[in-house]
């Protein structure tokens, strides 16, 4: 099929189609009727009510959160598609504010399920199904839930407090722009095309990249700084004072529903790696003539061209990956195009960076890239477009169940870029290009695992500061402390490197988020590696992992797939295959 030539701009017609202020009127005031209905319903909520009545309540409430999510997700990437636009960003606002009064509206549902007696939970709760899991999910945050009242009072707090605070960190950065010279030229960059050149061919222009995006974030660094200590503190006064979560962490982890031990064991695994990854960034420094190298230079190409990709012919290569593994995980991903759910310009206030919305299961997701041409968009997009197979995988799910926790939602993106990885590799046998080939997916494994797990390292010494009074500069120290231990003696780290940690949005947005990318890199080499023994009778095994969505427990889920997350010796599983690509980088 026909891709397109140049990168695109999607469409939320499906979401809401024009004129959208008259749809979003019908859509919010259908949405209001179905939730006065539904509290007419209060008064049948009792520890008598049958199975039956119960379902027949639950799926109305599955209903409800599926439009209001629906037009959640207009508001959002109505927004993302241009942080500058005042109109975009009142709808959101608007929405925002009206969707937490819907939320308040319906929270006596859910507060009453939390509240049941264990005997009529076990009741009233399906023996299988969707409804199964999304009941036992929910009866595990019982003891850190709060009044009806408190709950509310919460909710409207976070839509004009930190909402509103993250939300200006979207702002301020999406604004920033980046002067850079290159080939003799002075450019004016958003961050993705700056980003694009930590991987140039130049050391000098790969530091130079660096240095103006740290120029940049420290001249904001107050106001930046600020928003993060407002962050960890409502993160804290939230979870911690009011809920009672053990740590910080714990409140990411029973979201992602994955036990604190299990994170523990990921996190120590990762930082006994350290010289795994040093080992190699040895070698790399040999092979780029340098007795060592810089933070700079880790992502630095082998080869002196600097290559680019024509959209059409990116595209081409990763539906061409995706087809060689199977037929219809490829249309799968070319529905995103069919649909116009991709955007892929670049663009001033665009958001930067990369994601998908699988908004929920009968729409196509829509994908969020900043497309520059280079190597690493190809594998960025291959990942994203990885995304939206897992959610179109999991079409068949209830609403309540259909998003995967986050550190089984990185399992179908890694996977799809290992698969344009291999389809490169299977035609090369010139030795030099399978070296930076394999040199690249090394790269993005550190970026994926080592630096993900540092970052959410580098959160618990954060909160753990700014709640002892830390200041800016001690913030600022600890993420060079925690970048100098990856690297040791064997990577040069500058000072500037102290800023890193205010350019990365996962920590301001979603606390503890990024150790998923950890968790999921590693179970997919685990993964991948059964794929290359086993062949095509993996394909069935690995689809119907895809299909849970988030419809159960991610440990009861790879258990079937015959891994202990627990276990150390299942994360060293995932390190032991990096060790086998770095062993064959070796020896060419």
């Amino acid at each position: 099929m026909t891709q397109p030539l140049t990168p695109p701009k999607w469409s939320l017609e499906d979401l809401l189609p024009e004129p959208v202020e008259h749809s979003l009127e019908l859509a919010l005031d259908e949405l209001t009727k179905k939730v006065t209905a539904f509290e007419e319903e209060r008064g049948r909520l009792s520890d008598s009510i049958s199975q039956d009545d119960f379902l027949q309540l639950l799926n109305r409430f599955e209903d409800i959160s599926r439009q209001a999510g629906e037009i959640f997700a207009y508001a959002s990437l109505s927004f993302y598609a241009d942080t500058k636009n005042q109109a975009s960003l009142n709808l959101r606002d608007r929405v925002y504010q009206a969707l937490t009064y819907i939320e308040n509206r319906t929270l006596f549902f859910t507060l009453w399920l939390k509240g049941l007696p264990e005997e009529t939970a076990r009741r009233i709760t399906p023996q299988e199904g969707d409804y199964r899991y999304y009941i036992q999910a929910l009866l595990k945050f019982k003891p850190y839930t709060l009044s009806e009242n408190e709950e509310q009072i919460i909710n409207l707090k976070d839509v004009d407090g930190i909402h509103a605070m993250t939300s200006l960190y979207d702002m301020i950065t999406s604004s920033f722009a980046f002067t850079m010279t290159v080939d003799g030229e002075e450019r004016t960059l958003t961050r993705d095309e700056l980003g694009a050149l930590y991987r140039h061919p130049s050391p000098n222009v790969r530091a130079a990249a660096y240095q103006e995006l740290f120029r940049v974030y420290k001249e904001n660094s107050s106001i930046l700084a600020q928003i993060y200590n407002h962050r960890v503190r409502d993160w804290h006064s939230t979870g911690i004072t009011i809920r009672k979560y053990p740590t910080p962490i714990s409140v990411r982890n029973l979201v992602n529903d994955i036990p604190d031990e299990a994170v523990e064991a990921l996190l120590d695994v990762c930082t006994d790696n350290n010289k795994l990854f040093q080992r190699y960034f040895r070698l790399k420094a040999k092979w780029l003539g340098v007795d060592k190298l810089r933070r700079y230079d880790i992502y630095a190409p082998l080869t002196s061209a600097d290559k680019s990709y024509e959209f059409g012919h990116a595209v081409d290569l990763i539906m061409d990956s995706f087809r060689r593994f199977s037929p219809a995980v490829a249309d799968m991903a070319q529905r995103v195009f069919d649909d116009n759910h991709i955007d892929a310009e670049i663009r001033p206030g665009k958001r930067g960076g990369a994601f998908c919305y699988s908004v929920s299961p009968s729409l196509t997701p829509w994908v969020h890239v900043n497309y520059t041409g280079k190597a690493r968009d190809v594998a960025t997009m291959a990942h994203e477009l990885g995304h939206a197979i897992h959610g179109m995988a999991a079409g068949n799910r209830s609403y309540l169940t259909f998003h995967a926790p986050l550190p089984l939602a990185e399992t179908a993106s890694v996977f799809a870029e290992m698969l344009l990885t291999d389809r490169l590799l299977a035609e090369e046998t010139d030795p030099a290009v399978r070296r930076d080939l394999l040199a690249y997916a090394v790269d993005d494994a550190y970026s994926t695992v080592q630096r993900q797990a540092y970052i959410t390292l580098f959160e618990r010494e954060a909160h753990k500061r700014i709640m002892n009074g830390g200041t800016y500069d001690q913030l600022c120290a600890a993420n060079l402390d925690n970048v100098r231990s990856q690297f040791g003696d064997v990577v040069e780290v500058s000072d500037d490197f102290q800023f890193e940690w205010m350019v990365i949005p996962h920590i301001y947005h979603t606390p503890f988020y990024t150790y998923a990318y950890s968790f999921g890199q590693l179970l997919v080499l685990s993964l991948y590696q059964q794929y290359r023994t086993q062949g095509d009778s993996f394909i069935p095994q690995y689809m119907k992992l895809l299909s849970y969505g988030g419809s159960e427990e991610p440990a009861k889920v790879l258990h079937e797939a015959g891994f202990d997350i627990a276990s150390p010796a299942f994360w060293q599983g995932g390190y032991d295959v990096l060790r086998g690509m770095i062993d064959e980088l070796e020896n060419l």
